[in-house]
């Protein structure tokens, strides 16, 4: 089997055997709207089987897999949301690595992505640790949660706008869970401030128009259905071409995650 089975024992998998899995993008929306909290949904986003193209990359790399992780299982799954249930930053990326977290089974677990930004949230206070590399390697998030806007590694890390429309259910309703503590929500690229914007207009936040632009430092108040007003806070990706180039570097990753802070 190219892929980790639910309820085999991976750490933090939420999913059972009897965990029902969408199979289109109807499927994604009415499981998730169904989903009464974070575990829930974390167990049924870990099973999705949407979208063929991704199932199939996916559990491809699982099976081919990197010559430096040749003896190791890969998860093979969607990657849930991790950290805080009651998270007051909401992190927002674009997918999992294809040898990060489609291996570790744990979002920015694994690369060289995770190395920046769960360094980062530890400087900042929301990390027990600086560094992620196992699903089981004690890492917690106190005030902070991760999510994708796709849950499943893309080819060429490109998800195409049908994928990213399929899988906006599940981020549609982790935004609902967490919107009673959330404060700031950091987007990390234009993909995933773009997902944020629309997942928030379809939810019926109140977004400024025209639409912010994204841009690293860039800043927008949002509010919510219940009036409450959360700051959108922009970020370039913590890819490899970002930080290898020194369009991202420490102090700016630092100086947004103090602008979220700022907002607790």
């Amino acid at each position: 089997m190219s892929h980790v089975p639910p309820g085999s024992g991976w750490p933090g998998d939420r999913a059972t055997p009897q965990t029902p899995v969408a199979r289109s993008a109807a499927g994604v929306r009415r499981l998730a709207a169904g989903s009464r909290d974070l575990l829930t949904l974390d167990a049924r986003s870990t099973v999705c089987r949407a979208c063929p193209r991704l199932v199939e990359w996916r559990e491809h790399v699982a099976d081919v897999k990197r010559r430096a992780f040749a003896e190791e299982t890969y998860w093979g799954r969607p990657a849930a949301g991790f950290g805080d249930p009651a998270a007051h930053l909401l992190v927002v990326g674009l997918a999992p690595a294809a040898h990060g977290a489609n291996r570790t089974g744990r979002l920015f677990t694994g690369d060289r992505s995770g190395d920046w930004i769960f360094a980062a949230l530890h400087r900042a206070g929301y990390a027990n640790q600086a560094t992620s590399v196992a699903a089981d390697d004690g890492l917690e998030l106190t005030g902070a949660r991760i999510v994708p806007a796709v849950r499943c590694a893309p080819p060429d890390n490109r998800p195409t706008p049908d994928e990213r429309a399929a899988c906006a259910g599940w981020l549609h309703r982790e935004i609902t869970l967490l919107e009673p503590t959330t404060t700031a929500v950091l987007a990390l690229g234009a993909i995933a401030w773009q997902a944020t914007l629309s997942a928030l207009v379809a939810l019926g936040w109140r977004v400024p128009r025209p639409r912010p632009a994204f841009g690293h430092g860039a800043e927008a108040d949002v509010t919510s259905p219940e009036g409450r007003t959360v700051r959108l806070v922009g970020s370039y990706h913590v890819s490899q071409q970002n930080t290898f180039t020194g369009r991202l570097t420490e102090a700016m990753l630092d100086d947004v995650l103090a602008r979220c802070r700022a907002t607790a």
